[in-house]
């Protein structure tokens, strides 16, 4: 099994989530759960996915010693965010580079870096 499997889960469906996820008022949560970890607002479900999930990985490693954990996780939730993100915007980079905080140049490099529009991965 690799670590990839470990941190993968089928358990969480898309039934898991707010039916209202477009709404604004969805949204107005988030900034305080995100931002501040101790903030008295129940735990989202991406936030418990990973929890789930750091927890397998971490009851299947069976004592062996963990690396580069921090990388690994990045990368798996990384490139399926920017991925998504791209779709939403149709897209356009400009447009996802502004939804996520980054400056375009930035969202390219990453966007190469996992494979998601041509160009030479490093």
């Amino acid at each position: 099994m690799t670590e990839r499997d470990l941190l993968s889960s089928d358990t969480y469906s898309s039934d898991s989530y707010s039916s209202d996820v477009g709404s604004s008022d969805s949204y107005s949560h988030l900034a305080g759960t995100l931002a501040d970890p101790a903030a008295n607002s129940p735990p989202q479900p991406l936030r418990e996915a990973v929890e789930t999930a750091m927890r397998r990985y971490f009851e299947h490693l069976d004592g062996s010693q963990a690396t580069d954990l921090y990388a690994m996780v990045m990368a798996e939730v990384e490139a399926p965010l920017l991925a998504c993100v791209l779709e939403h915007t149709d897209g356009n980079q400009t447009r996802a580079a502004d939804a996520l905080g980054l400056n375009r140049g930035t969202l390219r490099k990453k966007l190469k870096l996992y494979g998601l529009i041509e160009g030479d991965a490093p």
